[in-house]
Parts: C-alpha cells; structure tokens; sequence
C-alpha cells in the first residue's frame, strides 16, 4: 500500500510545482494589496490542474500516514521481550522524524518558497517524497509483510449482521458448541484469538445456524476482532474530546507568539516559524524520553514502554490542562502589560504542548496500533488519525459556539476582534481548560475500565528464546 500510494504523493506536489512554475497555467497578474478586488481567480483547465494536485497530494498524504506506522509496527512480536521493546521505541521514533521533517519544512522549504519561488519548494518537496519512495522500496527484500486477507471493515460488518440475525437464538453453555472446530480466522495470516467474555451478545454470531458462508456464521476470531474494535471505541471518544485542547493551543499559542516581541537577542524569530519552538520541545524530549526516561521506568516497573500506553495518554492530558490555564494567566498578563511581552513569557505552554505531543500523541498512536488485532492494524491507525481530526473539527465547532454565545447586537464575540488586544483570549482558555477538565475526567473514567488485549508488562523468557 505505502509503495502504491507513494507516486501519487509525488505526482500531486509535482502538478503544483508545474503550475507554479508555467505562466500560462497562472490566473492574470495583479498587485494583491493594491487591488484585492480586481484580481481574478484561477479557473476552468487550470482551477482542474490546481485542485487535482491538492487532492493527490492530501489523499497520498493520508494514506501514508495510514500505512507506515502499521509496517513499522508489523516488524516487531510482541511475543518476544526484545522486540516488544523496539516496537515501543519505533514509535517514538517515528514521532521524531514527523517532527523532524516539520522543523526541516519550516526552516528549509520555507525559506526556498519565499527566496527561490513556489516553483523550487514544490519540486524539493516531490524530490524528497520520491527519495523516501526508493529508500522504503529498498527494504522490500528484509520487510515482514503481513499478507491482507481481506476487508477487515466487511469483517466487522460480517459479525455485526449475524450476531442480528441470530439475536433470538440462546447461546449454549460451552462456547466450544457455539461453532464446531471454527475458532480460527481461516486464514493463514491472521493470528487465532480465543474467546473471551465481554460483549457475550456478539458471540451469537458464532452460532451455526444449518447455513454456510460468511454472512450466516463467523468464526471465533473475526467475533473477537469486532469485540477489540468496539471494546476501543469508548477511549477513541473520549481522547478526541480530550485533544481538544491541544488543537486549540497549538493554534493561538502561535498567535500570542506574533503579538509577543519575537527579537531572541539579535535574531528576529517571524511569527511564521514560531511552530518550530514546540517542535524543538518536542524532539528533545521524544530523545531524552526514549534513551533515559523509558529505561528507568521499565526497571521499576516492568511495563516495557515504562508505563501503560493509557496512563501516557493520561499525562498528555493532563498537561494541555495545565497549559491552558498557564496560557489564560499569561495572555491576560500580556493584554495589561505597558510594555510589550517577550516571547520566553510562552516558553511554559510552548514546553507544556511539547510533553503533551510527547505523550498523548505518541501514546494514542501506540495503543491504537499495539491493542488492534494483526489483521487490523492499518484500520487502527486510521482510528488515530480520524481522532485528530475530528478533534480538529469539535475545536473550531467550539470557537463557533462560543463567539455565538458572546456576541451581543453590534460587538462581536470574544474571538472576533480586530487582533487579539481587541479579543477575550484570556477569557477562552478557561473555557478550554473545563472542556479540557470534563474531557480527562471522561478519558479517565473509560481508561480504568479498559482490559488491555496484550499484556503490557515484559514477559519473561528465556535468553535463547528472546527473540525468533
């Protein structure tokens, strides 16, 4: 999947690139601040080239981030101790080259983009995209390829309709009869699960009803897939509601660093690079967290990431609720001060938003894909994705409601001034911080009761026998 999805990435910043680069495929010439009004937009051939390479490159853009992580993820058993340590560590890793590549994007493709021309920055970007393509086809000879065997959605949809059709009919006693010699998947990829308890009416669907095929009974295995999916559901609710907060600080925390006297002594920071104080943050400590924190902790505790994958999750939240509160204390300190506030006054939240990234982010990814049976792990990195988004989607849901619930007759609502000295900033990070308070105490509520597929302590097992 990653290979096939690949050229199309390239392909759509390589169509924007041309069009950049090609006069004719421009709209007609003007001056923007001299006359907005008269400039024309691109239309007809040229708005069809336009929206293709955007497209290609956002679908492209999804798909590889849907597909890498679980191909990273399929290289390791968590069986085996060893291995079970490396995956923990991949995905700190790979956090730190998506973050490398944003600090590198900021910097460098930036600067190519404003000094050397839209043309130049979008050629760079398919040049690399296009590099990365032959580096990850290179290890093609060394990959553990899971092989698919089919729709894991139709899998789901599968149990969910025969579990329906047999809602009436009684379970028996023993599970076994449930379905005679049926309990693995029948395919040769996809590991056996064993029944468990939980979710005991979705266990109908195992029952043989005289009839064959997929859509009258299911395996064992496809069942316990489904209860997996569902049993994630409530915390894929819940943590989306609880990155809220993380979207909306990201965002405005980047605006208060524009209103800021941005000079770090001689240099002069745009506000157009501050994205890149949070991500420094963020790649010092995923380091700093994988070579000496992870170590220590899994000493003392013996879980092989040094703490559970929700109990991570949990302190991510907990810091974007501590940095919406120092963010409202610190934006209405800078709306009273007669001087204009330095940038190191956003160092806290800019040092908060980096833990949380740390690990809520990292951690989310990591349960998503480590709890998600083998022949779903692209599905459960795809529920990671989709949680960011919609909790990108419920942020600017929030901003809408409450500027509708401030604004009265001619004034505006606390986000809509002029600039943020004429806003209620302030004022919106506390509603940020109880949305983000009701979110962690939702998230936590849900985490308790959670019973993780994969135990997440280190198995012990003999030296010649640590890995395969």
């Amino acid at each position: 999947m990653v290979e096939s999805e690949q050229p199309g990435f390239c392909m759509g910043y390589g169509l924007l690139a041309l069009q950049a680069y090609l006069p004719s495929l421009h709209p007609p010439p003007c001056n923007i601040e001299a006359e907005l009004n008269n400039c024309k937009e691109v239309h007809g051939w040229n708005a069809a080239l336009l929206y293709t390479g955007l497209y290609m490159t956002a679908f492209g853009d999804g798909f590889v981030r849907v597909c890498l992580p679980s191909l990273g993820a399929d290289q390791f058993d968590h069986k085996y101790p060893s291995e079970s340590r490396q995956q923990s560590s991949f995905f700190n890793w790979y956090t730190f080259g998506i973050s490398f590549g944003g600090f590198v994007g900021l910097i460098f493709i930036v600067w190519l983009e404003n000094y050397k021309g839209w043309a130049i920055g979008l050629g760079v970007c398919c040049i690399l995209i296009l590099l990365g393509l032959l580096i990850v086809a290179a290890g093609f000879p060394f990959y553990r390829n899971q092989v698919p065997e089919g729709s894991p959605l139709t899998r789901i949809l599968q149990v969910l309709v025969v579990a329906f059709k047999n809602r009436k009919l009684e379970l028996p006693q023993k599970p076994e009869e449930a379905q005679e010699n049926n309990t693995g998947s029948g395919t040769g990829s996809i590991d056996a699960l064993s029944q468990t308890n939980s979710l005991k009416f979705l266990d109908k669907a195992c029952i043989n009803p005289g009839r064959n095929g997929a859509w009258s009974v299911c395996t064992v295995t496809k069942v316990e897939e489904t209860k997996i999916v569902l049993r994630v559901l409530p915390l894929f609710i819940s943590s989306m509601v609880g990155y809220i907060s993380n979207i909306i600080l990201f965002t405005f925390t980047v605006q208060q660093g524009g209103m800021t006297n941005t000079s770090l002594g001689k240099i002069h920071v745009s506000p157009a690079t501050l994205f890149i104080i949070p991500i420094t943050f963020q790649m010092v400590m995923l380091a700093v967290y994988d070579q000496f924190i992870v170590p220590f902790l899994r000493k003392r505790t013996g879980y092989v990431g040094g703490i559970t994958h929700l109990q991570r999750i949990g302190i991510g939240f907990v810091a974007m609720l501590l940095a919406s509160v120092i963010a409202a204390i610190v934006e209405k300190k800078r709306k009273e001060a007669v001087v204009q506030m330095s940038l190191f006054w956003l160092a806290p939240q800019f040092f908060l938003l980096g833990v949380a990234d740390v690990t809520s982010f990292t951690g989310l990814l990591e349960f998503f894909n480590s709890e998600a049976p083998r022949g779903m792990k692209s599905i459960a990195t795809a529920l990671f994705w989709c949680d960011l988004g919609l909790a990108s989607l419920m942020a600017t849901f929030l901003v809408e409601v409450v500027n509708k619930a401030t604004r009265h007759g001619q004034q505006g609502g606390w986000l809509e001034g002029s600039s943020l000295n004429n806003s209620h900033l302030d004022l919106f990070y506390w509603v940020v911080a109880v949305v983000g308070l009701l979110g962690f105490l939702n998230y936590l509520y849900w985490a308790k009761k959670y019973v993780y597929q994969h135990n997440p302590r280190i198995a012990e097992l003999p030296a010649d026998q640590d890995s395969p």
